[in-house]
């Protein structure tokens, strides 16, 4: 059973937001690395990066697949987890704190609205 913590939001992609103000701290969701298997590589994006509501942002390799990564809000990528590059593994081992991937300047704060709470991520997942 994958960890879902209450304050967070959720995409039905499988991301994870943490808000604090206008910036999001976003990641893939325990679920996601469990169905992934152990984490190989991580791509993402530079920051200053301009992104929209669903946008591909980066890919992360796994043992079994290389999925894409889609961003659950609008706006600027203004830091990136560099901290992975070569220490992918931590997405496994703690993909809501260490894990993180990338921080965004929020652009419509209404986008939050659309997120999953934990309770329907759970839903979304089958838990």
């Amino acid at each position: 059973m994958s960890t879902i913590p209450a304050e967070l939001k959720y995409s039905k992609s499988h991301e994870w937001v943490r808000f604090d103000g206008e910036i999001a701290t976003i990641g893939i969701t325990d679920h996601a690395q469990e169905e992934l298997g152990d984490v190989v590589y991580i791509e993402l994006p530079e920051a200053g990066r301009m992104l929209s509501h669903d946008d591909i942002y980066g890919t992360v390799e796994s043992v079994k697949a290389v999925s894409e990564l889609y961003t659950p809000v609008s706006g600027e990528v203004i830091e990136v987890n560099d901290a992975l590059s070569g220490a992918e593994s931590v997405v496994n081992e703690s993909p809501y704190e260490s894990g993180w991937m990338i921080r965004v300047r929020v652009k419509d704060a209404a986008e939050m609205d659309d997120l999953l709470s934990a309770d329907g991520y759970k839903s979304e997942i089958g838990e």
